[in-house]
């Protein structure tokens, strides 16, 4: 449908994760083992669903970072394969909830668990999912990670409510709209990046960079993700194009076009957005509307000032191999619309 634009003029081809799916590897072994291994259950239809999505091709982006910012900082123990299923089953968990909610249809390529076997069923797997998480947490015996993780739980569920709060809200500003995805989709990567760093027994200015970053590579992230709902591929996206308008999200680039656009073109967005008219037409216009006001340029724009506060995040830190993976996985996440 849409083209996002190239605004520097090429794509970084060396924007890639290879170094952290190196560097990571053994213990991305481990992690997948450990993940097959709690997702059992003698209740088939659990295992059924967690393997669902589990083993939909998903990068497993989260652990990884876990894993890496524990290595930066030399742990050595087992904690941080634990904590890194631990994030990846409540990532997986959200994404079963987010399905529900959003009533969404496909999932990176596939039908959804909940259009498979139900809203209820996806539903209270996830919960299952998120019970497992909770259990390796105490298992690793580190309070602090505990806290972390869990209250990063509880910031995604109430990201979640705000969501539904700005819903077909065309009144929600940026900074509203900003403080919902730094809930819903930040917290996760924040609290995965400063696992890490805790388990390792690091600093409290180690842990503090580590959180930063991961808050700021989400923020980053998602801004990505909403631009390419308008502009990119359903293999990029996991989904199909034009999801989010089409399920009535108001997301950044919406806000941007509706707030400076013309009252014809707002009564459009209210029309779309909050009327549920959006058909492939309505599609086409709204691009184009993003495209008259730069709406798309901008949101990306937002990223990337996000990205580099997450490489600021990283500078005052030694030089490591891991650094340097965790520096290229924000040149990645940029370099998808890019």
């Amino acid at each position: 449908m849409g083209v996002v634009l190239n605004l520097e003029g090429g794509k970084r081809e060396t924007a890639s994760i290879k170094r952290l799916m190196e560097l990571t590897a053994p213990d991305m072994a481990r992690v997948n083992e450990l993940i097959l291994s709690k997702a059992g259950s003698d209740v088939e239809l659990i295992p059924q669903i967690a393997r669902h999505l589990i083993s939909s091709g998903g990068k497993r982006l989260r652990p990884m970072v876990t894993l890496a910012a524990a290595q930066m900082f030399g742990y050595s123990g087992d904690g941080h394969v634990k904590l890194a299923t631990s994030v990846e089953f409540m990532h997986t968990a959200t994404l079963l909830h987010d399905d529900v909610v959003d009533e969404s249809n496909m999932r990176r390529g596939r039908e959804t668990a909940r259009t498979v076997w139900g809203n209820q069923a996806s539903v209270l797997v996830g919960d299952f999912l998120l019970g497992q998480a909770f259990r390796m947490m105490v298992d690793v015996g580190s309070l602090e990670a505990l806290d972390i993780l869990s209250s990063a739980a509880s910031v995604i569920a109430e990201g979640e409510v705000m969501q539904l709060g700005v819903s077909k809200n065309l009144d929600t500003t940026e900074d509203e709209y900003l403080t919902v995805i730094k809930a819903k989709t930040a917290a996760l990567f924040s609290a995965a990046a400063e696992v890490g760093p805790v388990i390792a027994e690091a600093s409290r200015n180690d842990r503090a960079a580590l959180r930063s970053y991961g808050t700021n590579l989400g923020l980053a992230f998602q801004l990505v993700d909403d631009a390419l709902d308008y502009g990119g591929t359903t293999s990029e996206l996991g989904k199909n194009v034009g999801d989010d308008f089409r399920e009535g999200k108001v997301t950044l680039p919406v806000i941007l076009s509706y707030r400076r656009g013309s009252a014809e073109e707002r009564d459009f967005w209210k029309r779309a957005i909050e009327n549920a008219e959006t058909d492939d037409a309505a599609l086409e216009k709204a691009i184009g509307l993003m495209a008259r006001h730069g709406a798309i340029g901008d949101t990306i724009g937002r990223a990337r000032h996000f990205g580099e506060i997450a490489r600021d995040a990283l500078a005052p830190l030694k030089d490591t191999p891991q650094k340097t993976a965790l520096l290229d996985v924000i040149d990645f996440c940029i370099s998808r619309v890019t």
